[in-house]
């Protein structure tokens, strides 16, 4: 059964204290901090890129930095992203024509390697062979490109789909997730939560943290209890 993992997404916390709105998230229950880099390329937006994580790597030693790859071109970008310190590379399927060579790559510069999929692609653009070879599988429930945009729910079926393809496989959501969109993210087969202003704009984030990991934790328990 996969277990449940965190994931905030920093680019709902203030920029101007990044490291310590990282330790804020990993001493609150985050263990993994999700770290969008866009290209201005692949989407329009512009966030972080390598010189930024190296930073973050320095001066949070331990961090596990789940790097979100929205750009162009995944391919270029793997051996600084894992110079800087990254622990998972995770690039779009839209991005490339030849995703086995890039997860090997990965793999070889000793970081897991995702696939993700944005709204409009189907799950079955994850072939058996890609999911196989990837650590993690990310289905996007809004556009990538920036942060605070609304649930697609439309999107949901996809994990669930997936779920069933690969039952101890890391599926990570990733938009507009939060308290009130957990539950069916988590009974479709979720168990990696990425949430950015949900968490980080809360009076408390560690209790947000701790109720997405137990609505996770309870999902994967029922899922694991009918596949027995």
């Amino acid at each position: 059964m996969p277990r449940a993992i965190i994931s905030p997404s920093v680019l709902a916390s203030d920029f101007g204290q990044l490291t310590a709105e990282c330790k804020r998230m990993i001493k609150g229950g985050a263990e993994w901090l999700h770290m969008d880099v866009m290209d201005g390329h692949f989407v329009p937006n512009i966030t972080m890129g390598a010189p930024i994580l190296s930073c973050v790597s320095k001066g949070v030693p331990g961090i596990f930095m789940d790097c979100h790859m929205m750009v162009s071109n995944p391919e270029k970008w793997v051996d600084d992203i894992a110079d800087a310190g990254g622990s998972l590379y995770c690039f779009h399927l839209e991005a490339t024509s030849d995703p086995l060579t890039i997860i090997d790559h990965i793999h070889e510069r000793k970081m897991k390697a995702g696939v993700a999929i944005s709204p409009d692609t189907p799950s079955t653009a994850v072939t058996d062979e890609i999911a196989e070879a990837a650590d993690m599988l990310l289905v996007m429930t809004v556009y990538p490109g920036r942060g605070g945009q609304k649930f697609l729910e439309r999107c949901v079926p996809k994990v669930a789909e997936l779920r069933a393809r690969f039952p101890d496989k890391d599926i990570e959501v990733d938009g507009g997730v939060g308290p009130k969109t957990i539950d069916v993210c988590a009974d479709a087969g979720n168990n990696v939560i990425v949430a950015g202003t949900a968490i980080f704009h809360a009076p408390q984030p560690e209790e947000v943290i701790a109720l997405l990991k137990s609505t996770v934790g309870t999902a994967q328990a029922k899922i694991a209890a009918k596949r027995a």
